[in-house]
C-alpha cells in the first residue's frame, strides 16, 4: 500500500493567495455597493423624469381637453428612438390616439392598471423588440367621462449604459486583483527576505565552528525569538559537543590503560618461560584488569540506558535505615582497614527502588571511602519530609575545591586524579543518573581540607 506524500505549504503562497482573496473581496464589495449607488442613483433620475411627464401631460389634457389633445398625439412622428410612447384610451377602452407605431410594439393590454397617486407610483417594466420600457397608467376625467393615458419610456439606452458600466466594473476588479497578486508577490518576498537571509546564517555554522552565533538585535522583531532560540540550541549543541569530545578522551584513556596492562603483562609473559607460580599471578593480574573493564562498561551501560530513558525502575515503600545500615555493615570490613568509622542517622519510610537506592547509596559510601584518611569518619544522615526524603552522606576528607564542583558529576570526571587512580571516575554520574531516574535531585557541599556531603533528594509517592 502506497501512501502519498504530503507536500509540505509553502508560507509565501499562502500570504500571497490570502492577500489575493481579501483584496478581491474588499474590491468586489467595493465596486458592488458603488455599482448598486450608480444604478440606483440613475433608477431615480429616469423616475423622477418619468413623474414630471406624467404631470405634464395631466396638465396638458387638462387644459386642452381630449380632442385637441387627441389631435397632438396623432401629429407626433413615432422613431425607434423616441424617448416616450402615449396612448389615450376613452372609456370603454378603445384607443383615440396614440404614438404612431405604438401598437405594434406596445398594445394595450401590457400597460398596469391606472395608478391612484402620480406621487408614488411603481412603473412595470416591459421588454418588446429587443427594448426595455417602464409603463405607467393614469386616469384624467373630462366632460364626466373617464379616460386612461398609458405612457412608456424607453429606458435601453440606460440599460446599456448599465451594462457597459458593469463590463468596467469587472475589467477594473480584474485589474486590480492581478496588481493585487503582484502587490502580495513583491510584499511577500522583500518580508520574507530576512528570514532567507538567516537561512543562509545558519548553512554557514558547522560542527567545526559551533561557536558561531546568529546576533538577534539585528533581525526584525518577529524572527528575534527564533534567532535567540536557535543560539540558544547552539550553545547547548557546543556542550554537548565539547562534553562528548571530552568523555570520548576520558573513555579511550580509562579503558586504554587496563588493555596496556594486560598486553603488557602478556608480553612480559612470553619473553621466556615462568614457574606456574608466576603464570598464576599474571592471570589475576589479568582477571583484576578485566574486572575493572566490566565494571567501566556495565557503569557506562547504565548511564547510557538513563539518558535513553530504557531503565526499569520499581518504586515501593521500604525502611530506609535498614538498608543504608546493611550498606554500612557491607562497607565497614574495607573502612575497619582505615580505621574509618560509618555512622547511620535518622530514620524513616523512603518511596524508590531498592536496588537503584542501595547502588546509589553504596557509591557515596566508596567514593567518601577513597577520600576519607584514617581515624576519619563518614555519616549517612535520613531526613523524612513532607514532601521528600533526603539522604546525606558526608565525610572529613580532603574535600574538593570550588572550581571542580560544577563538574564533578560529569562522566569521568576527577577532581584529584593522583588519589583516584583506582577509580574511573563515573561514580557521582551513576548516582547522578539514579537520582534523575526517581525525579529528584542532588546537590554537593564541600570544603577543601574539612570534609563533603553529597546530599540526595527522593520525591515522596504524592510528588512521584
Amino acid at each position: 500500500m502506497s501512501s502519498r506524500r504530503t507536500k509540505p505549504r509553502s508560507i509565501a503562497s499562502q500570504l500571497i493567495l490570502l492577500f489575493t482573496l481579501a483584496a478581491a473581496l474588499l474590491l468586489a464589495c467595493g465596486l458592488g455597493v458603488f455599482y448598486w449607488l450608480v444604478v440606483w442613483h440613475a433608477f431615480a433620475e429616469d423616475n423622477a423624469l418619468l413623474a414630471d411627464k406624467i404631470s405634464a401631460l395631466s396638465a396638458d389634457f387638462t387644459e386642452s381637453g381630449p380632442k385637441l389633445f387627441a389631435e397632438e398625439l396623432k401629429a407626433s412622428r413615432a422613431g425607434e428612438h423616441a424617448p416616450y410612447w402615449i396612448r389615450m384610451l376613452d372609456s370603454q377602452g378603445y384607443a383615440n390616439a396614440e404614438t404612431p407605431g405604438m401598437d405594434h410594439l406596445l398594445p394595450p393590454g401590457v400597460f398596469p392598471s391606472a395608478q391612484k397617486s402620480t406621487l408614488f407610483f411603481s412603473p412595470k417594466d416591459y421588454r418588446a423588440g429587443g427594448k426595455l420600457f417602464s409603463l405607467v397608467t393614469i386616469n384624467e376625467e373630462s366632460s364626466g367621462q373617464t379616460y386612461t393615458i398609458q405612457l412608456a419610456q424607453d429606458r435601453s439606452s440606460d440599460e446599456q449604459v448599465e451594462k457597459t458600466f458593469g463590463y468596467l466594473l469587472i475589467g477594473v476588479l480584474l485589474g486590480s486583483v492581478l496588481a493585487s497578486t503582484l502587490i502580495a508577490i513583491t510584499v511577500t518576498k522583500r518580508g520574507l527576505h530576512p528570514l532567507r537571509e538567516m537561512v543562509q546564517s545558519f548553512r554557514r555554522i558547522e560542527p567545526a565552528n559551533l561557536k558561531e552565533r546568529v546576533a538577534p538585535a539585528g533581525w526584525p522583531r518577529e524572527l528575534q525569538p527564533l534567532a535567540i532560540a536557535f543560539d540558544e540550541m547552539l550553545e547547548r549543541l557546543d556542550q554537548s559537543f565539547t562534553r562528548l569530545s571530552q568523555f570520548s578522551a576520558d573513555l579511550a584513556h580509562e579503558l586504554r590503560t587496563p588493555i596496556a596492562n594486560m598486553l603488557g603483562e602478556a608480553q612480559v609473559a612470553l619473553m621466556h618461560d615462568r614457574t606456574s607460580a608466576e603464570y598464576r599471578e599474571i592471570i589475576e593480574s589479568t582477571i583484576g584488569e578485566c574486572e575493572r573493564l566490566a565494571a567501566i562498561v556495565d557503569n557506562l551501560l547504565f548511564v547510557a540506558r538513563v539518558d535513553a530513558a530504557r531503565e526499569p525502575i520499581v518504586r515501593k515503600w521500604f525502611d530506609a535505615r535498614a538498608t543504608v545500615e546493611k550498606i554500612a555493615a557491607f562497607y565497614q570490613t574495607i573502612a575497619d582497614d582505615h580505621y574509618v568509622a560509618i555512622r547511620c542517622k535518622g530514620e524513616g519510610q523512603i518511596y524508590a527502588d531498592p536496588v537503584l537506592f542501595e547502588r546509589a547509596v553504596g557509591n557515596l559510601v566508596d567514593n567518601a571511602l577513597r577520600f576519607t584518611p584514617e581515624k576519619g569518619s563518614i555519616q549517612i544522615a535520613l531526613a523524612e519530609g513532607a514532601a521528600d526524603f533526603q539522604v546525606a552522606v558526608s565525610d572529613n576528607g580532603c574535600g574538593i575545591a570550588p572550581e571542580h564542583l560544577p563538574r564533578v558529576f560529569d562522566r569521568f570526571y576527577r577532581a584529584d586524579s593522583s588519589r583516584s587512580s583506582d577509580g574511573a571516575g563515573l561514580g557521582l554520574a551513576l548516582v547522578k543518573s539514579i537520582i534523575d531516574l526517581h525525579g529528584g535531585s542532588i546537590k554537593i557541599e564541600s570544603e577543601v581540607h574539612r570534609g563533603t556531603t553529597v546530599i540526595l533528594v527522593f520525591p515522596n509517592k504524592s510528588s512521584a
